[in-house]
């Protein structure tokens, strides 16, 4: 079948504040959507449970295939800097269908981890009063994870600059809190006043040490999670000062930086507290998932509220910077048809996603408030299973862009490397993650809870991309998706929708 594809260009692109965002503006916001300090508190004890000590290398080797995908994107990004990244290229690599379901993992990504953030919020908000009590409140927690995700919707609402401004001061302050831990975890090593002081040793490092597969696909996915967020820069191509080069630079820096950190992290932990099941260790499972918590008073004595406010505001300014992608993926589901017209609305004045950002709001909190009314232990379990959506839709990419550049692959060596084997090896691993992943995950002692005989961790995590299959043929009978279906709004000769280098230098701090 012969497609016609429609022309999207015009100057301004979607009409995003373009020209807004430099290297380092790009590279805060990709950080912070991590959220280093919350990342830590909610898998590093869980790491500890899967492999032990060899946790430093667990965080290295999954660095290895977030390295290799940020590849594919810095390279996919040069090529078309288009706000949907993933939806947008593997729609121009493998057509609609493959491109649909890419813009759904990240939509179901930054919808969990919401609720998720949102809870975490609300727990080390009313830790930080009286005797903590307060945080054991579940009606409490929830009203304040929901207020937390409205307010910080508005700030996605309202600007990319405030968001900017805000996530400057909020990462500063997450950095300062991360340093003063390292430091008196090492302090206290070397004066002997840790509680299970355990001298380094480079076996944490070696990555033959592994004991049990399964443990170590588990802490490798977990260490996905802990990485996951970097994309953030990449949703904000066409808001940045020069959208071909900025955005892949940004992902890459913010990926180096985060390894240095969790290295150092997780090395001064183990040092201060060892890897035991028992008292502070990290490996006792009742504190897993709250290690910081547990730890504060004893490492920081009474500055250990400074732990506290560094998790918090981690959560917090992670909640604000993940609706930025997902909300950017939506607005470019809805320029290209693939999604209702209403999705593609840039509000007139402060040039952000005015009807994705919000959408996004408000799914998160139903999702959040639904999930704790069912049960909690569900919730947990979707957390579990976010790294399923994370390497689906990275995988999606790594292997879009080896089709999407197919034909200059073998031009030159750089090409050969960066636009084919590497991008494709970071696939395959995500893949065997993935498939691996599932497998284990369907074991009922998985994970908090059993759906339908089965792990409820494999429900939730398969259950939710399923669901975007659904989703997606329901949109297929809808008139206004023809085009995109057929090929026409959105294929590999479509001229996409983004700001031409003229617009950009007309602008204030545009191109030089």
């Amino acid at each position: 079948m012969t497609t016609t594809p429609i022309h999207l260009g015009r100057p301004e692109g979607k009409g995003l504040a373009a020209g807004t965002l430099g290297l380092w503006g790009s590279t805060v916001i990709g950080l912070a959507s991590t959220a280093p300090a919350y990342s830590l508190v909610a898998t590093l004890g869980w790491v500890v449970l899967a492999v032990g000590a060899q946790a430093p290398i667990a965080f290295i080797i999954a660095f290895v295939p977030m390295l290799l995908i940020a590849f594919a994107y810095r390279e996919l990004n040069n090529a078309v800097p288009d706000c949907g990244t993933t939806f947008t290229w593997g729609t121009k690599a493998f057509g609609p269908w493959v491109g649909w379901m890419g813009g759904w993992g990240v939509a179901v990504a930054g919808m969990v981890v919401l609720a998720n953030l949102a809870q975490i919020a609300g727990i080390y908000f009313w830790s930080l009063f009286g005797d903590g009590s307060l945080a054991e409140n579940a009606v409490l927690v929830t009203v304040t994870g929901v207020v937390f995700i409205a307010a910080m919707t508005w700030v996605s609402w309202r600007g990319i600059e405030i968001g900017e401004r805000l996530q400057n001061i909020l990462l500063a302050i997450q950095y300062l809190a991360l340093a003063i831990f390292v430091i008196a975890a090492f302090w206290q090593f070397a004066s002997g006043t840790a509680p299970h002081p355990t001298p380094f040793d480079w076996q944490w490092l070696n990555p033959f040490a592994f004991t049990e597969w399964s443990g170590f696909i588990e802490a490798v996915l977990l260490a996905l999670f802990i990485y996951w967020g970097w994309d953030t820069c990449l949703a904000l191509n066409e808001e940045t000062k020069d959208p071909t080069r900025t955005p892949g630079r940004a992902a890459l820096l913010t990926t180096v930086i985060l390894l240095v950190t969790y290295l150092a992290v997780t090395i001064a932990a183990m040092m201060y507290a060892g890897v035991g099941e028992d008292g502070v260790g990290l490996g006792n499972e009742a504190h897993a998932d709250d290690f910081f918590l547990a730890i504060k008073d004893g490492l920081l004595g009474p500055f250990g509220w400074v732990l506290v406010v560094a998790v918090l505001i981690s959560a917090v300014s992670s909640t604000q910077t993940t609706i930025l992608p997902t909300a950017r993926g939506t607005l470019a589901m809805g320029v290209y048809r693939a999604l209702p017209a209403r999705f593609k609305q840039v509000h007139p004045q402060y040039r952000t996603p005015s009807f994705s950002t919000i959408v996004m709001g408000a799914v998160a909190i139903v999702y959040y408030v639904v999930m704790t009314l069912i049960s909690d232990n569900i919730l947990q379990d979707s957390i579990l299973s976010l790294g399923l959506a994370i390497a689906f839709y990275y995988a999606i990419t790594g292997y879009a862009c080896v089709w999407f550049f197919r034909r200059q692959l073998l031009s030159s060596a750089r090409n050969f490397f960066l636009q084919g084997l590497l991008p494709l090896a970071g696939a395959l691993m995500l893949t065997y993650a993935f498939v691996q992943s599932a497998i284990d995950m369907w074991d009922v002692d998985y994970g908090y809870s059993v759906l339908l005989g089965i792990g409820g961790t494999f429900v939730v995590g398969i259950g939710s991309l399923l669901v975007g299959v659904v989703l997606m043929v329901v949109w297929f009978f809808f008139p206004r998706s023809t085009p995109f279906f057929r090929g026409e709004s959105l294929n590999r000769d479509t001229e996409v929708m983004v700001p031409d280098e003229e617009y950009l230098r007309s602008i204030d701090g545009g191109l030089a």
